[in-house]
């Protein structure tokens, strides 16, 4: 049996491929995450300019209430560091936000229901923490992707 953390993870993946597909993009998942990204979502039309995203996913049941500011969320220093970095595929966080184990999907015979919803966030041209911190408190605007 995978861990319950793992399974979060590959219901984020699940999430956002289903968007993705839905309009009319593609996924890939990198064999190997080194910089901070575990899916590539990209446009294989052979019209424009074939736009694409780097996505660093998160899954938690746990996510904070809302503040001013946005939706607190703490994310390992390294990934915030190298969500910052000015790149020339644009990069976004996004963070699943899941009910309880036993809601976070319904299968009938006429739907497959998956429940909640994620927020986005760029962290693109935020400046690096030199930080002994091993993470740091990111707020996440409160519109879902």
């Amino acid at each position: 049996m995978i861990t319950k953390q793992v399974q979060q993870e590959e219901l984020s993946y699940v999430y956002v491929h289903a968007l993705a597909t839905r309009a009319g993009y593609t996924t890939v998942r990198p064999q190997i995450d080194f910089d901070s990204v575990d899916m590539k979502i990209s446009s294989d039309s052979n019209q424009g300019m074939r736009p694409q995203l780097d996505i660093q996913l998160k899954a938690t049941t746990r996510l904070g209430k809302p503040r001013e500011q946005g939706i607190p969320f703490r994310i390992k220093q390294k990934n915030y560091n190298d969500l910052c970095i000015n790149t020339q595929v644009p990069r976004l966080l996004v963070v699943l936000d899941m009910p309880e184990e036993d809601k976070w999907m319904t299968v009938t015979d006429q739907k497959l229901i998956l429940r909640r919803r994620a927020y986005w966030l760029s962290l693109q041209n935020k400046k690096h923490k030199q930080t002994e911190q091993k993470t740091t408190t990111v707020y996440i605007p409160v519109k879902t992707f």
